[in-house]
This record gives structure tokens, sequence and C-alpha cells, in this order.
């Protein structure tokens, strides 16, 4: 019974460690291209991502706040999020 809540709990996981890293790749294009706009299936893509990834990076971005170096500020709580979603799917018991 453990392995299997693990079992899920390591997918449901994985699949948040997929949407951040989609919405580094969105978030990558808005930076570059100011003027795209997702249409059809990337809209519904692109929401669904940022409608499950925008609570827990708000979340970490209030407790942790951005770094700041000279004129620049470094947001790290995407990197920390991302680390500690990975690290808990790492000590997860799975069967062997």
């Amino acid at each position: 019974m453990l392995f299997v809540i693990t079992g899920i709990l390591n997918v449901v996981l994985a699949l948040f460690s997929y949407a951040l890293l989609s919405r580094i790749v969105l978030d990558f294009i808005v930076g570059f291209a100011p003027g795209w706009r997702p249409k059809g299936f990337v809209l519904v893509f692109a929401s669904a991502v940022y409608a499950v990834t925008d609570k827990p990076l708000a979340w970490v971005r209030r407790v942790v706040p951005p770094l700041s170096l000279g004129g620049v500020s470094l947001d790290l709580g995407f990197l920390l999020l991302y680390f500690a979603v990975n690290a808990v799917r790492i000590f997860l018991p799975l069967p062997a």
C-alpha cells in the first residue's frame, strides 16, 4: 500500500517538475519575443502550466526574496522549488 501511495506521489511530482520546466521555457519565449501570444493548443497548455505553477512559486517567492546583485535582481524561487521537488522524488521509497 505504501508503494502505491509513493508511486502516485512520484508521478504527481514528476508532472509538476515537467510543468516547472515548461514554465521556464514559456517565460524565456515571452522574454525574448515580447509580442508572442500563444494560440490554440499552446494557449491551453500555457494556461494549464501557469495555473499549476503560480501558487507554489508565489509562496516560495514570498518566503525567499530575490537576490540583489547590483542593478540585477535574481529570483531564486524557481530554482529552490525545482530542486526541492526533485529532492523529494529522490528520497521517496520506490519498489525495487
